[in-house]
């Protein structure tokens, strides 16, 4: 029996790291339009402003929560035409990974993963309100990752040079 228990652990380890999506879902969501419906009488030139914000929690050994927000909000002629706030998030089975590879998985392959459903549903509360439809670009969250890995080690740094 040791050996069927030695070549099963040994299994596990050749099959290496393990990804898979077991849920992606909306958690929160909102859609504010407080100019209506004055502002459908303006023409239409919108500023498009959009902030991002990522969340992860273990919910079990294997198993974690990433939430991806999203915050919309376009003016038209410096009045705010409407403002989108979308909580996306996803259940992923994760194993195999080192620290440092599971940091990049959860920070920028997840959120990656989710961003396409959290566009695709803010542009219908979007368009469903009445608005033109709105397709955020896409986004490179790799890089957005490194940027902040940048961005806290420089932060290490200045704190270390200050002590």
């Amino acid at each position: 029996m040791a050996e069927n228990d030695q070549n099963t652990a040994s299994q596990e380890e050749q099959q290496g790291p393990q990804f898979a999506v077991q849920r992606v879902y909306i958690k929160d969501s909102s859609f504010e339009s407080p100019n209506a419906p004055e502002i459908f009488m303006s023409p239409w030139q919108p500023e498009v402003g959009l902030e991002m914000n990522t969340q992860t929690a273990q919910l079990g050994d294997n198993a974690f929560e990433v939430t991806l927000t999203l915050t919309v909000t376009v003016k038209n002629e410096d009045k705010t035409a409407f403002l989108v706030e979308l909580q996306q998030a996803g259940i992923f089975s994760i194993a195999g990974l080192g620290e440092q590879e599971m940091h990049h998985t959860l920070g920028a392959f997840c959120p990656s993963i989710l961003f396409p459903y959290a566009r695709e549903a803010i542009d219908a509360m979007v368009v469903k309100a009445s608005f033109p439809a709105l397709m955020l670009a896409p986004v490179n969250f790799d890089a957005l990752y490194a940027q902040q890995m940048a961005q806290a080690q420089q932060e290490a740094a200045q704190g270390e040079a200050q002590h």
